[in-house]
């Protein structure tokens, strides 16, 4: 049961390890979504418009319960790859078992928060009547069961930290498996509806989590007893990473929202062709989406172990890889899009948008990718806050202003394209940072703390050890 730390992307070649991390993200992230959509098809199928509005109310709320999931996990796999990369082991258990503490208090603390004020936050979002009621049933039945998808993201990213992709690839694929087989069996044979769908993605939530924490602790031996003096000295570093990538999550549905707005100006057409593009790029894209995640662990190691030439070949190869998957993916969008059109019953306005998206426009998820490999270097590197800031910068004044601009000029085509154009500016900025960032990581001044000591903290361990 013993496990010796193995700080494999130490070694090798970078470029197997960025494909191999990459791929094996996607496959998992690819699985959720399109389990996401069966969701929808499924109640969809119940020939009641106020469900499948009221699951889409709750996604969104759920959505922000998740966003603290995510920064969490990113904490964890940050910490731990950091000090497997400094050869530490007594280190990335004492991380990995923290951020899991903090990963349970938070899923146990945003239900007795969220639950008792659901009236009030969806009518934030725009749910009354009968759907906000529907939608709160469906939110007392999962809201709970997030400490269960907490702490199953957080084992995930510690698997991921030691360099197993394919151990922390099957977690997702359980789950979504679970979820798939019991959506038609609750919400149709048993005639539960709504609340079977809800039941089907908690029982889901479960079976991920122990697909993850059995690996994680039969495999690594990743976690040890917790111990309330380790957990008061790894709070400031676990909330300067996770705090930053909570905020840098939330900004996506805010910048999604925005070109929602503006589409809208131009008729249903142009916001159904916006919804299309939308369920195609997580599908399409998963591999672009998942790089974040992906090559996190490789920088990660490779600071901790001090090999700055190969956090910068890594960050580069992340880029290579990047442009060579988008270049594919367009060119097979490019030779489908009359096809695609045709399955979504696309016309109209909705058909342009799907026709410019298919064609060139697609090769800009290039920049898109550039600014996830650059999240990572911000995260593993020990200034996460420029997530948030590139994250936020790219979703407000890299869309709004040039959607604005673009549709004077070229009307829903021009909302696309200025959306595409904030993307490039931002991806060039993101870039720039984080190559200063590799050439010198501890020389942000807002950040001093986070220069990585194995001595310092690998003392501080053993005292908590003794205590």
């Amino acid at each position: 049961m013993a496990h010796t730390a193995d700080a494999r992307f130490t070694e090798g070649n970078l470029m197997r390890h960025v494909s191999f991390m990459s791929l094996t993200s996607s496959v998992g992230l690819m699985a959720i979504f399109a389990v996401d959509l069966l969701d929808i098809v499924f109640i969809s199928m119940l020939g009641q418009a106020e469900l499948a509005a009221a699951a889409g109310y709750a996604s969104s709320l759920m959505f922000f319960a998740s966003a603290f999931n995510i920064g969490l996990s990113i904490a964890a796999g940050a910490l731990v790859a950091r000090a497997l990369g400094a050869n530490d082991e007594t280190d990335a258990r004492e991380f990995a078992t923290v951020v899991s503490f903090f990963s349970i208090l938070t899923g146990i603390l945003i239900p007795l928060l969220m639950i008792p004020n659901l009236t009030f936050l969806l009518g934030l979002v725009g749910a009354t009547g009968d759907m906000a009621d529907m939608a709160k049933g469906y939110l007392w039945i999962i809201l709970p069961s997030t400490v269960l998808s907490g702490l199953a993201m957080t084992s995930v990213a510690v698997i991921r930290a030691y360099g197993d992709g394919r151990r922390a690839m099957y977690p997702a694929l359980m789950g979504a498996g679970v979820n798939a087989v019991l959506d038609p069996i609750l919400i149709f044979a048993l005639g539960m509806g709504l609340e079977g769908a809800a039941w089907a993605t908690v029982i889901a939530r479960l079976a991920t989590l122990i697909w993850a924490l059995y690996p994680a602790i039969r495999k690594f031996n990743a976690f040890k007893r917790i111990r309330p003096s380790c957990v008061k000295r790894d709070f400031r570093m676990v909330s300067d990473i996770a705090f930053p990538a909570v905020l840098a999550t939330i900004a996506t549905p805010v910048g999604a929202a925005i070109v929602t707005r503006e589409m809208a100006k131009y008729g249903t057409d142009a916001v159904a062709g916006m919804a299309v593009i939308n369920r195609i790029i997580p599908v399409v894209f998963s591999v672009v989406l998942a790089l974040s995640g992906a090559i996190g662990p490789i920088i990660g190691q490779n600071f901790g172990a001090g090999r700055l030439d190969r956090v910068r070949e890594t960050f580069f190869d992340g880029l290579k890889f990047t442009g060579l998957y988008v270049i594919l993916a367009s060119f097979v969008l490019f030779l489908l899009r009359e096809p695609i059109a045709d399955v979504f019953d696309a016309r109209g306005q909705a058909r342009d948008l799907l026709m410019l998206f298919c064609g060139p426009l697609a090769l800009v998820m290039f920049f898109n990718g550039a600014i996830f490999v650059s999240n990572a270097s911000y995260n593993n590197l020990g200034h996460p806050v420029y997530s948030t800031w590139v994250n936020w910068g790219r979703q407000t004044l890299g869309t709004w202003p040039l959607a604005i601009l673009g549709g004077a000029y070229f009307g829903a085509e021009g909302v696309l394209i200025g959306q595409a154009i904030g993307g490039v500016l931002f991806a060039g900025l993101a870039v720039w940072i984080s190559l200063r960032m590799i050439e010198n990581p501890n020389s942000n001044p807002l950040k001093p703390h986070f220069e990585y000591s194995s001595r310092r903290t690998h003392e501080l361990c053993h005292r908590c050890s003794r205590s």
